[in-house]
């Protein structure tokens, strides 16, 4: 399938971006050129129905260079970081939206062994095999609402390399029979590299920061979120809502004023 020129619904929508962010951030705006360039790009996820530069250019018959996709996206002055978020703005008011439930997710994707220039890789457990592959772990955030699914932000995982190494060496010294006290101790915590509890509330944050007026019914996130500090803070900064999440096998839960432990 061919890439023509930008249908008017895309040239709309991309305007009206460039509205809310104008709206945010009157100095932030994107210029002619930036609008008609971001308008091919979302018109190329459409016809493709994907997100990879060769396919964009294979279909647009050469219009445009994966030198040019390049250059625009390291070089183009466009406010990245706002992107999203006026998007989701601008969403949300064409369907009248104010409330909705937030929920936290992540995923693992495999990337092939000669990656080596890709952002955030690191050695993922594969599920299936029970070994290890190469890939990145990404963090999603959606408002889930009566009419629709939105996802309204996303960030990357990766371990911090000397905890990743800790790990290891653990691992080892446990199979050799060394007592806890002869091991390393766990290294402090990288602020260069968040986990995925922190790194969820960070998106939290942004998303109430970039939509103070929407109301956000409850958060649900899976077992890995299940811990005191990530619900007390979830929790505080939509006010109070309540945060829904699996309950994992090393907790205990209080059901009719008794407390037992979830494998009973």
């Amino acid at each position: 399938m061919v890439i023509g020129k930008p249908a008017p619904f895309v040239r709309a929508f991309v305007d009206t971006v460039d509205e809310a962010i104008r709206e945010q951030s009157p100095s932030h705006g994107m210029s002619t050129m930036q609008r008609a360039w971001l308008a091919f790009c979302v018109t190329a996820v459409l016809v493709t129905n994907s997100m990879c530069w060769a396919r964009f250019e294979r279909a647009s018959l050469g219009t445009y260079s994966l030198a040019a996709w390049s250059w625009m996206f390291r070089h183009s002055t466009i406010p990245w970081d706002e992107l999203l978020g006026a998007s989701v703005r601008v969403l949300l008011r064409h369907y009248g939206l104010t409330c909705g439930s937030l929920v936290i997710d992540d995923t693992d994707h495999k990337r092939s062994k000669s990656a080596k220039t890709l952002a955030h890789l690191y050695k993922l457990r594969d599920q299936e095999s029970g070994g290890y592959v190469w890939g990145q772990s990404l963090l999603l955030l959606l408002v889930v609402t009566p009419t629709i699914t939105l996802p309204v932000g996303f960030t990357f995982y990766q371990p911090a390399p000397e905890l990743s190494a800790w790990y290891k060496q653990e691992k080892a010294l446990k199979k050799q029979g060394v007592p806890p006290k002869q091991r390393p101790p766990q290294p402090p915590p990288n602020p260069h590299y968040l986990t995925k509890q922190a790194l969820a509330l960070r998106l939290f944050a942004h998303f109430h920061a970039q939509h103070p007026t929407f109301r956000v019914h409850c958060v649900t996130a899976d077992a890995l979120y299940g811990t005191a500090t990530f619900v007390d803070s979830a929790s505080a900064l939509f006010g109070g809502v309540q945060v829904i999440s699996q309950v994992r096998s090393n907790q205990n839960i209080r059901a009719h004023k008794r407390e037992q432990h979830v494998a009973d």
